[in-house]
């Protein structure tokens, strides 16, 4: 399966609730949102499988009501995809929405994914998430 392929099967199983299956296409080492200084939950920088699986529990106060990729740009080792969000922050019921959230895969010679980011307005995020 090409790299696009396993991040169109990623979001297949993200939207099936399968956090097994995601995890099983990652590397041991996975860096996820590495050098994000956001103290939301869900923007955290996470190392490894188990900080991943930390990132999906995270996202448990994140109430998606919408959730659409649609478009993927393939670089070979590189996939960015652009994606349609509207989610409501559980705990002070504040909406957000992204047009174009970027999600950049990076996949090592093993065809794991090895380093995840995702470019959200990470201002917007904060203030649906602390309530201002």
């Amino acid at each position: 399966m090409s790299n696009v392929g396993t991040v169109q099967e990623i979001y297949a199983a993200f939207g099936r609730g399968d956090i097994p299956f995601i995890l099983e296409q990652l590397s041991e080492t996975v860096e996820w949102d590495r050098g994000s200084k956001s103290d939301v939950p869900w923007m955290l920088p996470r190392q490894g499988k188990a900080g991943v699986g930390a990132f999906f529990e995270a996202l448990s106060g994140f109430e998606i009501t919408k959730f659409v990729p649609y478009k993927f740009l393939d670089g070979g080792d590189v996939v960015a995809a652009l994606i349609e969000v509207e989610a409501t922050v559980t705990k002070t019921g504040i909406s957000v929405s992204e047009e174009d959230e970027t999600h950049v895969w990076t996949f090592d010679a093993q065809g794991k994914v090895a380093r995840f980011s995702h470019k959200v307005d990470s201002h917007a995020q904060w203030k649906a998430y602390h309530g201002a």
